[in-house]
């Protein structure tokens, strides 16, 4: 698996508070942000997939 870079533009605060739950998690800001999207897309991925199943049973 190859990776790619995105660079993102935040204001000061929004840098700050990542530092604050990155550094509570012992992470660096990389890591903590990559995590958080890693978990989102899982959770999107996972809520998609109940969804279906209960279509699937006609639970809807």
């Amino acid at each position: 698996m190859g990776t790619s870079v995105l660079s993102l533009r935040m204001d000061h605060v929004l840098l700050e508070r990542l530092r604050h739950h990155a550094a509570k998690r012992g992470m660096s800001v990389q890591d903590y942000v990559v995590r958080t999207l890693i978990r989102t897309d899982f959770d999107e991925r996972f809520q998609a997939a109940v969804e279906e199943t209960e279509e699937f049973y006609g639970l809807t």
